[in-house]
């Protein structure tokens, strides 16, 4: 999502800086305490229950540290419901009949000022809730003309000063909000009707909270970038504590990976021969031949293996469900990589060194292939074939406009019967081109994104800046994933998968 504007918020000038605040720990009684003593049979279910909660909070947490750190984009934003969605309706309809029941009570004779007493009860919270530490003296003017004993006799000898109220809390506001709200506040001025007033007040209080939960993840963002792989893996040891069977599934995944690398690779003479693809098998091949691979192949094996992972598969690694969405986008980015680069491979080897010596002739055949494959993975033979006329036109379009020869029918049916194949799973040319994005990957978090950049493989050339930004993001992501669970995964491969070898080898970083 796009950033707001200016996520700080305005600050009573008064006041002197600021400085985060410490969450308060509330001391613990002696009878709120757990103890071994309490764990009798009639017991289990609550602390049961309070496992289960402790867990889903340390997840919640983990889950939301994670994303600051790994997601620059990451921001909270204001839900958005579909209108036409059963959600969206029944919330507006309970929304409506709320503030409709507001109006009855302030329209009666006396006003009824029960609700609208609980709703400034509610608008003192949330102001409150906006102050920075050290604004005391700010804290205190609200604490004063918000007094809510006060306003409640005020209400019953009907001396309550609607306008005076309103307007300081809307001065209060505009002091408070982001520059970027000054408008929605603004607007609340000419707002006569005391329930709309309030119901648009409470919208934009609403926005002024999102801004200050942005600025506390902005603030907060540069200290667990520095401190995140300890923060990760203290709270995943946490969990694992509590979970001892936690990474069951990182074991499995991980003996996978050890499989794939001690298992004889069967030779192809259509194995890539780029250089970097030669420097990739000959790290296999100098691991494979030792009688065991390095834990850290294997790691790389298993990071490389996440991106053909079976969506059916829930068998997923523990230590990597908070990347599992991200990673399968990355695999849906690669899939479409793989059949725009056959494409174009195709329609290269028809067109010759001239039309594709343009990069705008390239760039068209790339939005015509991207557009038209949206939906391959539900209808790869339809999108194939549009494909195939589309680019095929193209190509004639393109000879035709350079003075040079077009295809022959031969050639033309050729070309598009090749493109049309594209749609198979196991085409060859899509097969080649999966092999030699899988190696780049590989190359990548071997020697480093800059030194495989510099090797980078034939038949790729005309995705190198897609595939060079999904390399970075991935390789950025699995550095991350390694320096936070590298202990973990020494352990399995040590004492599970490499008993022999243990204390011999170790996870490195990347």
């Amino acid at each position: 999502m796009p950033k707001i504007e200016e996520t700080v918020p305005q600050n009573d000038p008064s006041e002197a800086e600021s400085e985060a605040s410490q969450p308060k720990t509330p001391e613990q009684s002696p009878e709120d305490k757990t103890s071994l003593d309490n764990h009798s049979p009639e017991n289990q279910p609550e602390l049961l229950e309070t496992n289960l909660i402790e867990s889903v909070n340390g997840v919640s947490n983990l889950s939301i540290a994670h994303e600051i750190v790994v997601n620059q984009d990451f921001y909270m934003e204001e839900k958005v419901l579909s209108p036409e969605s059963l959600e969206s309706k029944f919330v507006e309809t309970m929304y409506n009949a709320f503030w409709d029941h507001l109006r009855e009570q302030l329209s009666s004779t006396p006003p009824d000022f029960t609700c609208a007493l609980e709703l400034l009860k509610k608008v003192k919270e949330i102001l409150l809730s906006l102050l920075l530490p050290r604004q005391d003296r700010l804290r205190n003017e609200i604490e004063e003309a918000l007094d809510m004993d006060l306003l409640k006799q005020e209400t019953e000898h009907g001396a309550l000063n609607v306008p005076h109220l309103s307007n300081y809390i809307i001065n209060l506001m505009a002091l408070l909000c982001a520059p970027v709200r000054d408008e929605a506040v603004k607007k609340l001025e000419s707002i006569t009707d005391p329930v709309q007033l309030l119901r648009s007040i409470f919208h934009v209080l609403s926005l002024m909270k999102m801004d200050m939960v942005n600025y506390t993840i902005q603030s907060l963002r540069p200290y667990l970038q520095e401190h995140s792989v300890q923060y990760e893996r203290a709270k995943f040891q946490e969990l694992l504590d509590k979970q001892p069977n936690l990474l069951d599934y990182t074991t499995k995944w991980l003996t996978k990976a050890a499989t794939d690398l001690t298992t004889p690779f069967p030779s192809s003479p259509d194995s890539p021969s780029s250089s970097s693809s030669m420097i990739c098998f000959s790290t296999d091949q100098e691991s494979n031949n030792l009688e065991l691979p390095s834990l850290t192949m294997v790691l790389y094996q298993g990071y490389l293996n996440l991106l053909l992972w079976d969506s059916g598969n829930e068998d997923f690694p523990e230590t990597l469900l908070m990347d599992r969405i991200r990673l399968r986008e990355m695999e849906s980015k690669l899939h479409h990589l793989n059949i725009l680069a056959s494409v174009l491979l195709v329609a290269r080897s028809f067109s010759g060194s001239v039309l594709f010596g343009s990069s705008e002739f390239v760039d068209k055949l790339k939005c015509i292939t991207k557009a038209q494959t949206e939906e391959f993975s539900s209808r790869p033979e339809e999108a194939m074939e549009r494909v195939s006329e589309q680019v095929s036109q193209e190509i004639h379009q393109g000879l035709t406009n350079l003075g040079l020869a077009t295809l022959s029918s031969e050639s033309k049916a050729s070309l598009t019967g090749q493109l049309r194949k594209i749609a198979k799973k196991g085409n060859c040319i899509r097969s080649i081109i999966g092999q030699r994005i899988h190696l780049f990957l590989k190359c990548c978090l071997i020697r480093g994104m800059q030194a495989a950049l510099l090797d980078f493989p034939g038949g790729l050339l005309f995705i190198e800046e897609e595939l060079a930004e999904l390399g970075w993001k991935f390789v950025s992501l699995m550095h991350h994933n390694q320096q936070v669970f590298s202990p973990f995964y020494a352990d399995i491969l040590n004492n599970v998968i490499f008993p022999a070898q243990a204390q011999k080898s170790e996870v490195e970083p990347i």
